[in-house]
């Protein structure tokens, strides 16, 4: 399905790490092979967000073959002062094409009068164009990415003929209680999984109502209102006014 909002980039960078939360317990890093839709959907906010919308992320296409490289890092110890020694493994030489859309987020009632899809739109695509309005980065902070505009589609990708490849029961992402679409996921935090699988490069993620989810814990919404020290402009703190 088409949507008439809908963006299209490629995100790049010499390293990724997606790494599933619960494999980072001893430390240890393991990225996994594709990125999840909560990885796609930081880097979207890193191009432009607003609580007026949801991004949805629609499809990726992976263009690099996968490959991984094991790295020795001095992390800080939490525990006790000096550092420590872990092992990271990283994707390496990644690049993706994505193309993904947004909804109104309706759990946000008062910031109905921001929901002009025009604007929204075009600011989306020039920030595309512009790189981003803030950092971009894959999986982690030290994974630095770039953000180009592209048609989808467009190019030769490494797994083009491939027709199907099966990644099994992966994490998809987190939804917060500011995006709940249920009465389940209404204040609560839920992490979501489902089965990836990528045909001919291309990864179409699901939705999260669609995935297994799990509410983990109790969660409030951020309030937003006309006060002056309570985040009263939306537009006035993205300088879309006037």
């Amino acid at each position: 399905m088409v949507h008439d909002n809908f963006v299209e980039f490629e995100v790049y960078g010499d390293y990724a790490l997606f790494s599933d939360p619960i494999t980072r317990v001893g430390g240890e890093k393991f990225s996994t092979q594709i990125p999840s839709y909560e990885v796609i959907k930081g880097v979207l906010h890193s191009v432009y967000w607003k609580p007026t919308f949801i991004w949805i992320v629609d499809s990726v296409r992976v263009m690099n073959p996968i490959q991984t490289e094991t790295k020795g890092i001095r992390p800080i110890k939490y525990n006790k002062n000096g550092n420590d020694l872990s092992y990271y493994t990283y994707l390496k030489d990644c690049r993706y094409q994505v193309k993904a859309h947004f909804i109104w987020n309706e759990n946000r009632p008062e910031l109905e009068q921001d929901r002009n899809e025009n604007k929204h739109h075009n600011i989306a695509k020039r920030m595309i164009a512009k790189g981003g309005r803030r950092d971009v980065y894959l999986g982690c902070r030290e994974c630095q990415a770039y953000v180009e505009p592209c048609v989808f589609g467009e190019g030769e990708g490494f797994y083009d003929n491939v027709p199907e490849l099966s990644f099994g029961l992966m994490y998809h992402g987190i939804t917060y209680a500011d995006e709940a679409y249920s009465p389940e996921t209404q204040g609560m935090m839920t992490v979501n999984l489902w089965n990836a699988v990528m045909k001919k490069g291309i990864i179409e993620y699901a939705l999260p109502k669609d995935c297994i989810h799990k509410p983990i814990r109790k969660m409030e919404m951020k309030k937003f209102g006309t006060e002056e020290h309570n985040f009263s402009g939306v537009d006035v703190l993205y300088g879309e006014v006037g």
